[in-house]
């Protein structure tokens, strides 16, 4: 808590009042030091989203080299569907590689980059006050302001580093339509839209006592960025002008080069920031604004016992990503009946498609479909089987298992809550992109067809989870090794197709194993062989984590 009595000076005054610059003593040394502790974390977010969109910008390259095929995306691209998912009709007036980018990418990239950026400010504010780190530097010479001024710091370096790499590396690439003016804006955009969610996420960090409740409410906030955009784009346009999402993407880079929606998204960041450190003058270290709910009288039975205990402490993620997944396998179905027009003059796609099999492209773009499916929720199912971790680490672990709840108990609660709810995400997304594709194809058969197709990547997802606790068992501090299967089976199961990777790459993948339906036929043995290989790693991680003492570093 922090005090509300005046400091008083040699004289037994009351001191003089506390100036702006000793509000911010400290940030710098701050800065430094989340520099040096977030140096692997932010060097991966900054590789992987920086060769994402190279990767992207060489694929167009290779797809549309020629007028007939840019004029083939400009009409698949031309309908509710596809624009709800990309972004305005403007960018079809002149379709080169890099139009492509800003109408296709933008949007998708503003989600990750605000992502980012979200992760990176609660991480150092809201984080360290709940593990009581910061009351403890906050003993020490530094001011008031300078946790949340260091984190924001740290955020708008990670954005400006983006930019910078995407700006020399598109330019680097050559590709007609980019050129130095129009990448270096592309990267602008990435660095504005991050600093937008960075000032959402220092005003969440002020609202709840929690990280994830900061995160939550701060994701939350990109989810309506991104609805409010792709109604804009599809219907009445003002309602993209309420997203900073629209903002970005009406820069029209790469097609006029508008610079001044830039300046929406830097003052929204600066009000959104300015607020933060407002509204943390009137809370105490610790807590937040929004007071706690109280709590029923006594725990229900659920909270008793492992399993449900463990489902409460997943529930808000389990929540997250099943609204998620739900929308975009419905976002996905809605274009299902229009995808044979969509590609039929894309050789490349076609020929993406043909390897993948199936009586009709509907079929074939399904299957694809599905493994984006299959790899998001695997982001969740390692998230939760990593969960463990967190727990161990911040020593909340140590005082149950000090009772008469065993390790295996312990460990067997969360890694049931993830096996179980990665499996009920694939089943919704699965439900959502059947009842969505069976409008727009008009074949209500497809509901049940896809539902079945989901769930056919539950024993992938339970290697996954397997991999995930036999490192946390035995090399605890390398659980995020577990992070290589869902990014891998991503590159290799939905790029790879595209990019004709040789089809050993794809069988490195748990993934890679499960039959493609519905473009192919229903095959028991790979699902069976991946239900064993997961339960011989979970078997393998329960062993070690019993083997082993505790690790609170």
């Amino acid at each position: 808590m922090t005090s509300t009595v005046a400091p008083l000076d040699a004289s037994g005054r009351p001191a003089p009042a506390r100036t702006a610059s000793v509000a911010f003593t400290g940030t710098g040394t701050l800065v430094r030091f989340g520099l040096r502790r977030d140096r692997v974390r932010m060097s991966v977010w900054l590789l992987a989203l920086t060769l994402g969109t190279l990767a992207t910008a060489a694929q167009y390259k290779a797809l549309y080299s020629t007028p007939e095929e840019r004029a083939a995306a400009v009409s698949s691209m031309d309908s509710p569907a596809a624009l709800a998912m990309t972004g305005p009709r403007h960018y079809l007036s002149d379709y080169t590689a890099g139009a492509m980018l800003g109408h296709q990418l933008l949007g998708f990239m503003a989600v990750l980059v605000g992502l980012m950026s979200i992760l990176i400010v609660t991480r150092h504010t809201r984080d360290e006050e709940e593990t009581g780190r910061a009351e403890l530097v906050r003993s020490t010479v530094v001011g008031h302001h300078a946790h949340l001024a260091s984190a924001l710091a740290l955020a708008a370096v990670a954005n400006l580093a983006l930019a910078l790499l995407l700006a020399l590396g598109l330019t680097a690439m050559g590709i007609d339509g980019i050129g130095p003016g129009g990448a270096l804006l592309y990267g602008l955009t990435h660095a504005a839209i991050g600093l937008v969610f960075a000032g959402i996420a220092a005003v969440t960090a002020q609202i709840t006592a929690h990280t994830r409740g900061a995160s939550g409410m701060a994701l939350a906030a990109i989810g309506v960025a991104y609805v409010l955009r792709a109604s804009g784009d599809v219907g009445n346009d003002a309602l993209s002008w309420l997203s900073p999402i629209g903002w970005i993407q009406r820069t029209y880079v790469f097609v006029d080069d508008r610079w001044w929606p830039l300046a929406l998204c830097l003052a929204l960041a600066a009000l959104t920031a300015a607020y933060g450190f407002v509204l943390s003058t009137r809370r105490d270290v610790g807590a937040g604004l929004r007071a706690a709910r109280l709590g029923r009288r006594t725990a229900s039975d659920a909270l008793t016992r492992p399993f449900g205990f463990a489902l409460r402490l997943h529930r808000a993620t389990l929540l997250g990503f099943g609204a998620g997944l739900c929308l975009m396998g419905v976002m996905y179905g809605s274009i299902l009946g229009e995808a044979a027009d969509m590609v039929k003059d894309i050789e490349q796609i076609q020929e993406a498609l043909a390897k993948i099999g199936g009586s009709t492209v509907a079929e074939s773009f399904a299957s694809m479909v599905m493994v984006v499916v299959a790899v998001v929720a695997a982001v969740y199912v390692v998230m939760a089987a990593l969960r463990p971790r967190a727990e161990e680490s911040a020593g909340r672990a140590e005082p149950l298992l000090a009772t008469g709840l065993s390790r295996n108990r312990w460990l067997g609660s969360h890694v049931a809550v993830a096996l179980a709810g990665g499996t009920a995400l694939l089943v919704l997304a699965g439900l959502g992109f059947g009842l969505s594709g069976a409008a727009s194809a008009g074949d209500g058969g497809l509901v049940l067809e896809l539902v079945g197709a989901a769930a056919a990547y539950a024993p992938a997802l339970w290697v996954t989870v397997g991999v995930a606790v036999l490192l946390f068992g035995w090399f605890p501090r390398a659980g995020a090794v577990a992070w290589i299967v869902p990014v891998y089976a991503f590159l290799v199961g939905y790029l790879g197709p595209i990019l004709q990777l040789p089809g050993w790459t794809e069988n490195l993948s748990p993934f890679g194993h499960v039959p493609q339906l519905p473009a192919a036929g229903m095959n028991w043995v790979p699902l069976l062989v991946l239900t064993a290989v997961a339960a011989g790693l979970i078997l393998l991680g329960l062993t070690g984590f019993r083997r082993r003492d505790l690790d609170t570093k």
